[in-house]
């Protein structure tokens, strides 16, 4: 059975396919002007990485899981991990700033998980896309500037390189979140238990949806009955476990239908189902379309 049919990358891979070179396996900081002359990936990604994506001049044109997204001068998106990536367009003067931290470097600097939780900028479910103003473009650069000048390995006798890497990056993760939570006065940053179950859930649902599509997996995992854990995903999310296996499934089918090299029995294999008759009639029921009349659209759709 084939694994992984949209790729995944480390930081130092990006780095590598992007011409960069190398800073931390934790944290990576990305300043480009006008440097490329055509999208230097053009096939879906993911990383297990958090990503801050900085658009300074020009535009770039990409897709999320499904979802495309034009982001213009002084437009910032952050970029979740294990979301898959498609770079889609760029402009020929593009000046761009991408910053790409693990979890582990979160871990390692005291940055508790649960405090980043609440930094409601990287953590909404739905994508958050920032305009900045003049000013808040001039600090974004600034930061970003001064975190790759900390973070360069050549630079190894700068005293305090530790703490100034760690609070130059808290401060323009908080300024970007101060940004969100101006422009967003009203919304709550704390995170209920319930929230953090649906957190907990969406993890292990992400690391197992293709082998594992069946609400008792989970609660098990998580120690409770299948019933609680629909009534509180959909208190949540307004969705129940099991339609949120259904949608994780099928956003992942869609994916790989997009891509035309893939044939239907590669996907069905890659998604771990029986047969590519099974998956059939499972995506046709949730999709309302079959594979190959859903891959026939989206091709007509992009000529």
């Amino acid at each position: 059975m084939q694994e992984n049919l949209i790729r995944k990358h480390t930081i130092n891979e990006l780095i590598e396919i992007m011409g960069d070179n190398p800073q931390n396996d934790d944290l990576h900081v990305h300043i480009s002007k006008n440097k490329y002359e055509e999208i230097p990936i053009t096939y879906p990604f993911r990383t297990d990485d958090y990503s801050l994506i900085f658009v300074v001049k020009g535009e770039i044109k990409i897709q999320l899981n499904l979802r495309e997204i034009t982001i213009k001068s002084g437009e910032i998106i952050p970029v979740k991990p294990k979301v898959a990536v498609q770079l889609l367009k760029i402009s020929k003067n593009l000046e761009i700033i991408g910053i790409c931290f693990s979890v582990d470097f979160i871990l390692k600097n005291s940055f508790t998980k649960i405090e980043f939780d609440k930094i409601e900028f990287f953590t909404r479910e739905n994508v958050v896309k920032l305009k900045l103003s003049p000013t808040e473009s001039k600090t974004t650069v600034s930061l970003s500037k001064l975190l790759k000048q900390y973070n360069n390995p050549k630079e190894s006798d700068i005293p305090f390189k530790g703490e100034l890497i760690k609070h130059t990056f808290g401060g323009l993760v908080f300024h970007c979140s101060s940004v969100f939570k101006k422009n967003n006065p009203n919304l709550e940053l704390s995170v209920s238990r319930n929230e953090e179950l649906a957190l907990r859930f969406l993890k292990l649902l992400n690391d197992n949806f293709k082998a594992e599509k069946s609400v008792q997996f989970y609660a098990e995992i998580l120690s409770i009955t299948s019933g609680h854990l629909s009534k509180v995903l959909k208190e949540v999310s307004g969705k129940t476990a099991g339609e949120l296996i259904v949608d994780t499934v099928i956003l992942e089918a869609k994916i790989l239908l997009g891509n035309p090299s893939l044939s239907i029995a590669q996907i069905s294999d890659d998604l771990q189902f029986s047969d590519q008759s099974f998956f059939g009639k499972y995506f046709k029921k949730h999709s309302g379309f079959s594979p190959s009349q859903f891959r026939n659209l989206k091709l007509q759709l992009q000529t």
